[in-house]
């Protein structure tokens, strides 16, 4: 799985949410301003080629739906964030988010929760 770029994550973002659809589908789900509806077309058509998403056609419209989860996706990508700039502690992480004010002590105890949760 390759890392995907801005435009890419914009409408992959756009397909988990519709789950399936055309490009106009596609298009009513993103935020304004959206790409151009070429521009968005060939963005789809590049995901096809790289297999995140899967395009049939129903009459004269194509139809695609997500090949690879939003959940899988994030998982992989996280990680390698993780990975490769974070030294693979995910400590450092949620350090790094402190130190930056973009969590809160009310997010920290709630993933606290949730980790105690799973034990």
């Amino acid at each position: 799985m390759e890392k995907l770029s801005a435009q890419e994550e914009e409408a992959m973002l756009a397909i988990w949410k519709t789950g399936e659809g055309s490009i106009k589908t596609f298009m009513a789900a993103m935020s304004p301003p959206g790409p151009p509806y070429t521009t968005l077309a060939s963005t789809v058509k590049n995901l096809e080629k790289k297999g995140y998403i899967l395009g049939r056609l129903i009459g004269n419209v194509y139809l695609y739906s997500p090949a690879v989860t939003e959940e899988a996706y994030k998982q992989k990508f996280i990680g390698n964030v993780v990975k490769d700039y974070f030294e693979n502690s995910y400590q450092s992480l949620v350090s790094f988010f402190v130190e930056k004010n973009n969590i809160s002590t009310d997010e920290l105890k709630e993933i606290i929760r949730l980790i105690e949760s799973k034990k």
